[in-house]
């Protein structure tokens, strides 16, 4: 999820461990344990493309480093905080749940979390986009009702409390709406008599009205959308696999590196002489358009007999119209 919405989490969750000894920062430290595991986030600074994005939501984002770092940091706001009289065990717990959290609620995104590093499992439930306005805003609003209030105070508690029901309950209600898309996709693929692979579905930008699937074929990928508001029948847009242009890439170990992490769901393009390897988890920035362009795109160069991928930047244009072409495909075809 997006960093505000980590920020929420963590202090709700401080104020809930530890708020009635140490009032507003609990809040504080809760926020900033729920913004560590996003650190991972500067590895592009340091390291290639591929390492970065396997690094991304992996050991950070894990069980093993909440329990690792959670006594650390906690030691050290004990240290800071000497005047509060709190133990560094009670600091210690605040900052697990605060590390903990984080990782739980990326997993309800696309790209998911490697919660059991260092295991190679990534949880990805896709029932939630990384930036939805109506979790974070009830959410915040709670928590800033809870944070003017007085510490230890039942208001206080109650108003704390209320975030975080209001937003587990929206979350559980995204993973009954997603269970809802799924077989509408079914039953349109089926109406259509279409045979398939595979079936993920996952919501559009910003919203659970939206949803949209992946669906594969021998050869293809169809990808459709569905908003709860439509009234005409799904229609499905193919997308050719064209995996036989990387085929004297098959030694590669980046190739491999890189379908891995686009979990088998891609798609190679050609635009001139230049390969596109093509993420299809996130959608593509122009859906209607013959040749697409997708949110995560790498393109695919050899340099000194050696396969070198770079992420395509997106266009801040492009996107902007794709959120204007959203707003208007959500109320209904």
């Amino acid at each position: 999820m997006d960093s505000l919405t980590q920020i929420v989490l963590g202090a709700a969750v401080g104020e809930a461990v530890l708020g009635r000894k140490v009032g507003n920062k609990a809040m504080l430290y809760g926020a900033i344990a729920g913004t560590i595991p996003d650190l991972d986030s500067f590895a592009p600074l340091f390291t290639d493309t591929l390492t970065a994005i396997e690094i991304h939501r992996g050991f950070t984002h894990s069980i093993a480093f909440s329990l690792l770092f959670a006594p650390i940091f906690g030691w050290l706001i004990a240290k800071i905080e000497r005047k509060s009289n709190v133990s560094w065990k009670d600091w210690s717990w605040l900052m697990f749940w605060g590390l903990l959290t984080h990782p739980l609620l990326d997993a309800h995104t696309t790209w998911g979390t490697q919660l059991f590093w260092p295991f190679d499992l990534r949880l990805a439930y896709k029932n939630i986009f990384v930036i939805d306005p109506l979790y974070t805003l009830p959410f915040l609003i709670f928590l800033i009702l809870a944070m003017r209030s007085k510490r230890g105070s039942i208001k206080r508690r109650k108003y704390n409390n209320l975030g975080l029901i209001i937003s587990s309950a929206y979350m559980l209600c995204t993973i009954g709406l997603k269970g809802i898309t799924y077989y509408k996709f079914k039953n349109a693929l089926e109406d259509q008599d279409i045979s398939y692979l595979q079936l993920q579905t996952r919501p559009s930008p910003f919203n659970t009205i939206m949803w949209s699937a992946n669906v594969e074929l021998e050869d293809a990928y169809l990808i459709g959308d569905y908003s709860f508001l439509d009234s005409k029948p799904i229609t499905f847009k193919s997308i050719p696999k064209n995996h036989y242009l990387v085929h004297s890439f098959k030694n590669e170990n980046n190739l491999d590196r890189i379908i891995a992490i686009s979990q088998g769901w891609y798609a190679i393009s050609k635009r001139g002489e230049k390969l596109y390897f093509n993420d299809l988890r996130f959608g593509s920035l122009d859906p209607n358009a013959d040749n697409p362009k997708f949110v995560f795109s790498y393109l695919l160069k050899q340099e000194n007999g050696e396969l070198i991928v770079e992420e395509v930047p997106r266009d801040p244009e492009e996107a902007k119209a794709l959120l204007m072409e959203l707003g208007n495909r959500m109320i209904g075809n």
